[in-house]
């Protein structure tokens, strides 16, 4: 295949690249400015989609932000592959800080005391989730029966704070990033412009020079 990579990268690359992208983070953030600064649309829809994915970074739907970003910029008109893009504001340098103050507004506004040296047993909680569904899933099939106690338990005591939490920071920072965006990709794009009309304009001089010169004519 043309795309093919010649040496393809093992499981284990591409889950450290997941965390740690090759280049770093400053490369990898670069990059997703670059790539949002030359979308091709209005500038205020490339910034409703860059808060969209912003503000999904601070939601626990952990697998599916991408389908979530696609759906929010949709929502509110902006622009979808920057909705992509801007979901980058959630990796894992910000997502300890997301996660714990999420956590804490959630159970602050749900009436529950947050304990903080609960992350050394949020792992634990995920994995118990985990094999409860795989169980179940395994149980559709099977005379077992299907175990519901450690996703009531996680639903409860670590999603729904978290997913509650996250709603308003998460719509704080989304603004934020429309407001910080959206000037900025206005003023590349219109400096885009110029430097491209420049460039045609001596393009345009340089032709007509040439067909001017003696002997250009027959």
């Amino acid at each position: 295949m043309v795309f093919k990579r010649r040496n393809p990268r093992s499981y284990l690359q591409m889950v450290a690249e997941a965390f740690w992208p090759r280049g770093g983070w400053t490369r990898a953030f670069h990059y997703v400015k670059h790539r949002i600064r030359r979308l091709p649309d209005d500038p205020h829809r490339i910034a409703r989609g860059v808060g969209a994915g912003v503000f999904v970074s601070f939601t626990p739907l952990f697998g599916f932000h991408f389908i979530t970003a696609i759906l929010t910029a949709k929502a509110v008109r902006g622009n979808m592959l920057a909705a992509l893009l801007g979901t980058f504001f959630g990796n894992p340098i910000t997502f300890p800080i997301i996660a714990f103050s999420s956590m804490k507004l959630g159970k602050w506004m749900l009436g529950t005391r947050f304990d903080e040296s609960q992350h050394e047993s949020l792992g634990a909680r995920f994995v118990g989730a985990a094999q409860d569904l795989k169980h179940n899933l395994y149980a559709i099939f099977t005379p077992e029966t299907a175990h519901w106690g450690n996703l009531s338990y996680f639903y409860h005591d670590i999603f729904l704070p978290y997913l509650i939490g996250g709603l308003v920071p998460g719509i704080i920072a989304g603004v934020i990033a429309y407001y910080l965006s959206a000037p900025v990709i206005a003023a590349y794009q219109k400096h885009r412009r110029k430097k491209l009309k420049e460039r045609f304009e001596k393009l345009k001089a340089r032709l007509h020079a040439r067909a001017e010169e003696p002997g250009s004519r027959t």
